[in-house]
């Protein structure tokens, strides 16, 4: 895995745990779960094209 392809699934793991903790500390937010679900999607996405 290249550099950017580590940095982005840091990033994708800590949105998880700042929605993750905006949820329990302030209640769901729709939008928060719907952008970390959009860029989980993009990440496995670059990881797939990226083994190929």
């Amino acid at each position: 895995m290249s550099g950017s392809t580590k940095a982005m699934g840091v990033l994708t793991v800590g949105a998880l745990v700042v929605v993750t903790a905006y949820t329990a500390a302030l209640g769901s937010n729709g939008w928060l779960w719907f952008a970390w679900v959009v860029l989980g999607t993009v990440t496995i996405g670059v990881v797939a094209s990226k083994g190929t």
